[in-house]
Parts: structure tokens; sequence; C-alpha cells
């Protein structure tokens, strides 16, 4: 995660930054060297030159794996936002893939569940948002796309549960995600203290509390359905977390102004700004009475 998320808009990553930032975060130069020497190995990168002065490029289908999707993160806070209201409407996707072609199969439920489909049955999966595109794109690249059958429904009954609230506790596990973003709201807000308070920060220090908040981002957001807030417990954590790392990444902003930075940083700039300004006119829907 840390190599991944020190990766420029270049494609490069310096090897000195890395173990500066890798040293903040309590690593060793031990572990660096063995990562990296793992990660050319395994043909995601490769060196120029040797020890802190080489320089990592990432393989074409490295930096294509690893771009950032920043429309799943503008539609979170759009959701915090209460612009995204839901118009209870279900996407479905269902699709039958022999046992021999396993891996698509395979392939295909993992990026169903990651778009936030939830399994209704077997082969059958269901999303509260518009996720047609999506799906399209994942069954074209496995091969599956002449298997797939895309739905919609507002009447949507598992057994004898109807209600889109109890089916969304039935069927996604709101607990694990709740969970994942007190962590995220917790740490976000001890980098907030840090990044508005009066001690100056290095650029090391600056590109490390980047890294921390980029990585409990993930943690937090890539296994989230980011269910329509219409569904969710009130209030719920996942808002308030965003609604912090917003503000980070604007006082990250203020600190450290410069064009060039990692990508994960400058792709998300933007959106985090839009979010704290909305945070500071009031529009935000980070409280139960928003939401």
């Amino acid at each position: 995660m840390l190599v991944h998320a020190l990766i420029r808009e270049d494609g490069t990553v310096g090897a000195d930054e890395l173990y500066a930032v890798a040293g903040s975060l309590g690593m060793s130069d031990q572990q660096v060297r063995l990562c990296v020497k793992r990660l050319v190995a395994e043909g995601r990168f490769t060196q120029e030159g040797r020890g802190r002065k080489a320089l990592l490029h990432a393989t074409e289908e490295t930096a294509h794996a690893l771009a950032p999707h920043p429309e799943f993160l503008r539609h979170a806070f759009r959701q915090d936002a209460g612009l995204a209201p839901w118009d209870g409407v279900w996407h479905l996707a269902a699709f039958a893939v022999p046992e021999s072609a396993r891996t698509a199969r395979d392939v295909l439920r993992e990026t169903l569940v990651h778009l936030g489909g939830a399994p209704l049955q077997g082969g059958l999966y269901v999303c509260a948002n518009a996720w047609e595109p999506h799906v399209e794109d994942a069954a074209r690249r496995v091969g599956a796309d002449g298997v797939l059958t895309l739905l919609t429904t507002t009447d949507l009954r598992r057994g004898d549960v109807r209600e889109p609230e109890e089916l969304t506790r039935a069927l996604w596990p709101l607990e694990e995600t709740a969970d994942r973003y007190h962590r995220l709201g917790r740490i976000a807000r001890t980098r907030l203290d840090r990044l508005t308070g009066p001690a100056g920060l290095s650029p090391a220090a600056l590109l490390t509390i980047a890294v921390e908040l980029a990585a409990e981002l993930t943690r937090a957001m890539t296994p989230d359905p980011l269910l329509p807030p219409e569904l969710l417990p009130r209030p719920w954590p996942g808002a308030e977390a965003r609604e912090l790392v917003a503000r980070c990444w604007a006082a990250l902003n203020e600190r450290d102004p410069g064009e060039t930075g990692p990508t994960l940083f400058r792709a998300y700039t933007d959106i985090a700004r839009e979010a704290a300004h909305r945070c500071e006119s009031g529009t935000t829907a980070g409280s139960s009475e928003a939401l």
C-alpha cells in the first residue's frame, strides 16, 4: 500500500521518499528493500538505480490496476451532502458462467461485490445504486457479457422481508462497515489536529499523513457498498469520517499546495476540497439531522 500510494502522476516512485515515509511509519529499511525486490520480481515495477537513489517505474498493467476511481468518492460525498437521494430502484445482475470458466466467474463475483452488490442467490446480485456501466465493463473484460442479465425493480422481496431498510440489514454487513469508519474517523481526527496545529511539519511528515489517510480511506471504502443514506442507520459514521478526511486533505493542500505529488493524493484533492467547502457552508449531511 505504501509503494502504491507514493506513485506519482508520471508512474514513478522515488526511493528517497519511499524510505523516508516508511521510516515515519515504523518500517525498517529491510522491509522496504524486500518489498521492492518482490514487486520487481512480480513484474509490477521496474527499477532504475540502487538504494535510496533508485527510481521505481510502475508497469502499464500496474498503473492501470492502481488508477484511483474518484467517481466513487465523489458519489459518496454527494450522498453525504444529500445530493444523491435514493430513487427506490434496486439494480440486479444475473449471470450463469459454466464451471469451465471458473476464473471468469470468480472475477465477476468479486467485481460485483466490490461495486456494492450483495448476493441474493447463486448468480444473482443486487445493488442500490445504478451500476450497469461498471458491471457491463467487468463482464466484457472476462468474456461473460453474453451471459449477463441486467434488470431493475422497485418491488424486491426476500422471503417475507420487503422493507428496504430490513433488506439492507439482511444483505449487507453494516456493523463491519461502520466499525471501519469509526477507525477512519479516529485516525483522521488526530491527523487533522496535527495539520491545523501550530507545529511545523516537514514534507516527509505531510507525505506520511497523506499515505496514512489514503490507506485508511481505502480500508474503509473498498468494501463499502455506498448504500444510500435512506437505507442506513442514523447517524452513519461513514459521513462523519469522510467529512474529517475531506478537511484533512484541504489542510494538507494548504500546507503543501504544489502541483506535484502522489497520484492518490492529487486525484482526491479537488473532491475533498469540494466536500470541505460544503462542510464549512453547512450543507454537508454529516449529522443525523441532515441525514
